[in-house]
Formats: structure tokens, C-alpha cells, sequence
């Protein structure tokens, strides 16, 4: 089986999902994210140095964003060969399966083994649900 891998839209993707995280993070979830990792107690100085580091920061990230929608690709593709669907609704079920097969459990480890709470953990789960949704629908329609 040949895969096709339309580069585009995996950029396109992967601008999708970190918009999707600049608005679950600074926008919708903002405070109580904050307060469940403990940032809400930061001195003006401490937030100041860590705004520093967020150029980098979210470049590490968006590079993390383009391997996750190249991988993605594969999944989309294999599940199209094999169960004969294709388009955005055939990415966004492929989305669906890695997020919860991979991601969502995944990240009970930071609630059962660094104690995080299970607030944090639906935040950032559904942040993760809703970026591969997106990814899956934009990969499913154009690849």
C-alpha cells in the first residue's frame, strides 16, 4: 500500500491544532488551567522570565503538531484501505481512535503517577480531542 502524504495539509493541520491550543489556553481555559498547574501563584518576575522561554516553547510544540498530522496521515489512510471510507469523516473517526487509544489514557498518568488533578486532566485531554479532530477532518478531506 502506498501512502500519499500531501505536505500541505499537514502543515494546514497542524496550524488548526496549535490555533486550537492558543484558544483552549489563553482563551476558553485559561484561568482554571493556570490554577490547577499551579501558575496563578507566579511572581510578575517569574511569569516575565517564563514568557521568555515560549518562543521556543511553542516552536518545539508546533514541530510535535507536524509529526502528530504526518502520523496521523498513515492511520487515516490505513483505516480508509480498510475499512473502504474516505474524506473528513473517515479523519476525524481516525482521529478518534488515536485520541482515545493513545492520548486520553496516556494522560491518566499525570493524574494517578505526578498527581495531577482530574480537572487538568479533562482539560487538557479534550484540548487533545479537539485538535486531532480537527487534524483528522482536515487530513481525511484533502489526502
Amino acid at each position: 500500500m502506498d501512502i500519499h502524504i500531501n505536505w500541505m495539509a499537514v502543515v494546514v493541520a497542524s496550524v488548526a491544532h496549535f490555533f486550537i491550543g492558543w484558544l483552549w489556553f489563553s482563551v476558553l481555559f485559561m484561568k482554571p488551567w493556570m490554577k490547577e498547574m499551579g501558575l496563578d501563584k507566579l511572581t510578575p518576575k517569574q511569569r516575565k522570565d517564563g514568557m521568555k522561554e515560549m518562543p521556543k516553547s511553542m516552536a518545539i510544540n508546533f514541530v510535535t503538531l507536524l509529526v502528530t498530522a504526518w502520523v496521523l496521515v498513515y492511520v487515516i489512510q490505513f483505516a480508509e484501505g480498510f475499512y473502504k471510507t474516505s474524506g473528513a469523516m473517515a479523519g476525524v473517526q481516525a482521529a478518534f481512535w488515536v485520541w482515545l487509544g493513545f492520548f486520553a489514557t496516556t494522560l491518566v498518568n499525570t493524574v494517578i503517577w505526578e498527581k495531577r488533578s482530574w480537572k487538568l486532566y479533562a482539560i487538557n485531554a479534550s484540548h487533545h480531542l479537539a485538535g486531532l479532530l480537527a487534524m483528522g477532518a482536515i487530513l481525511g478531506a484533502w489526502v
